[in-house]
This record gives C-alpha cells, sequence and structure tokens, in this order.
C-alpha cells in the first residue's frame, strides 16, 4: 500500500467500463471515478447518455473520454482499447458489462438468436480480455471484472438458456483468465447481481413479479446500481489483490451458493 492516495486509491490507473451510458455501468464508472481512476466511458447506441456521464466525471474533476463502439465486434474493441492507451497510457482496468436478456422458450430460439444473445452477453468479455491483457502484461498488473447475472448460476430462470449459457461461460472465462494470468499481477474475477432497481424492458419480465421478487429477498427491497459497483471497486483495488477467480454475488440473500 506504499506511495497509495488514501483520497484517490486508484489515481494513475485506466479503467475502461462497457455499458457505462446508464444503471449498473453509469454507477461503475462513477465510482470508479470517485477512487481517482481515469476512465473510459463505453456505449453502443446513445452518445447523450455517454456523454452525460463523461460530464458528471469531468465536473467532480475526474477524467474521462467516451467512446463509442459495438463491443461485439472484434475491431472496434481493438479500437476502443487503442484509444484508452493513446489517451491515458495504459489499460489497467476492465469491466465487461453488457447484456442483452430475451424471454424466448428453448425451442423458439433461432440459431441466430442463439448468436445473437452469446455474441452480445459473452463475447465481448473475450474481446476485451485479448486487446487489453497485452498492456496490462507489461506493466505486471490488471484487472478484469466480468458483470454476469444470478440467472447464470442458478438456472431455474425459464425460457433463458442462451442468457444462461452465457452467464455461465463469463465466470467459466473469469476462472480460466484468473489462472492464466496471475503470475503476471492480473486478476480476473465475476460479479453477479441479482434484482437490482435498474430501468429495463420489463416486456421480457412478465414472469417476475416485482412485489413478489422482494418478499423472497431477506434485506426485503432490490438492490442499487452503487452496491453493485462497489463489489467492482474492490476487485479492482489493491485491497482486493488476492481475490482472483471468484464470483461475488450482490443480491440481498435472495439465492445463496
Amino acid at each position: 500500500m506504499e506511495n497509495v492516495n488514501l483520497q484517490r486509491p486508484m489515481a494513475g490507473r485506466t479503467a475502461i467500463v462497457t455499458g457505462s451510458g446508464r444503471n449498473i455501468g453509469r454507477a461503475i464508472a462513477l465510482s470508479l471515478a470517485h477512487q481517482g481512476a481515469n476512465v473510459v466511458v463505453n456505449g453502443h447506441s446513445d452518445s447523450a447518455a455517454v456523454d452525460s456521464v463523461v460530464k458528471d466525471i469531468q465536473a467532480a474533476g475526474g477524467q474521462a473520454m467516451g467512446v463509442m463502439a459495438d463491443v461485439s465486434d472484434d475491431t472496434q474493441v481493438s479500437d476502443l482499447v487503442q484509444r484508452t492507451v493513446d489517451r491515458f497510457g495504459s489499460t489497467d482496468m476492465i469491466i465487461s458489462n453488457v447484456a442483452i436478456r430475451r424471454k424466448q422458450h428453448f425451442l423458439d430460439i433461432s440459431p441466430k438468436d442463439w448468436q445473437d444473445v452469446i455474441q452480445t452477453n459473452l463475447t465481448p468479455a473475450f474481446y476485451l480480455a485479448r486487446h487489453a491483457i497485452p498492456h496490462m502484461l507489461e506493466k505486471q498488473w490488471g484487472r478484469l471484472v466480468l458483470i454476469s447475472g444470478f440467472d447464470g448460476f442458478w438456472g431455474q430462470v425459464p425460457e433463458r438458456a442462451h442468457n444462461i449459457a452465457a452467464k455461465s461461460g463469463l465466470h467459466g472465462l473469469a476462472m480460466a483468465l484468473a489462472r492464466e494470468f496471475g503470475a503476471h499481477g492480473i486478476t480476473a474475477n465475476t460479479v453477479a447481481p441479482g434484482a437490482i432497481d435498474t430501468v429495463r424492458d420489463w416486456t421480457q419480465y412478465t414472469h417476475q413479479e416485482r412485489q413478489k421478487i422482494e418478499s423472497e429477498i431477506p434485506l426485503g427491497r432490490y438492490g442499487k446500481p452503487d452496491e453493485v459497483a462497489a463489489a467492482c471497486d474492490l476487485l479492482c483495488s489493491e485491497r482486493g489483490a488476492f481475490i482472483s477467480g471468484q464470483v461475488i454475488h450482490v443480491n440481498g440473500g435472495h439465492y445463496m451458493y
């Protein structure tokens, strides 16, 4: 912990947070910036939302840059990482936070539906790691945090086979990266949010009644995006340096593993 600025412990580090224009990604970006990290705010379609997060970080005295990129495209991810290095000199922390959640009966899932979900929910983490790890190896330090979901560990969510497969795959990838690159000071972990109070397409959640879910959670409420961000803060910090290949469930005790 020598030479660590206690007020801004992540000063000098740079994070890429995908899907950070709103909800959980936004909370993670703002929280890392509050810790002193340079933050690259990424989105795919809503540039106004990305710009808003960048402005919020800058208004608070932080350093941020917005980059619009489709992280399901390897070429665009390569450009995202390179632009980050060009601007801030490094890519130290990757938070992979993108997903689509389609409610489909298994026999109604077409090969294209399957590919769309895997390409959006799982593949970006591979692309991000592939392009960021070489820069982490140069510094012998890095943090990879993959945002999964409770359905990747609790397979009883109906009509979500493609999403469950992708979410499970994210943690498998995190474990593989943790094992392969741990000797180089690089950690890889999964954060699995439970029921979090976010803006979402509720047509894909018709099988879940909010009041019923709240009644099942021991803490009696939905979680907050900031509470997911807190788990990411720990994993990206020096205090989390000995945590690797693990999953942190942020679900209020809804499901216990």
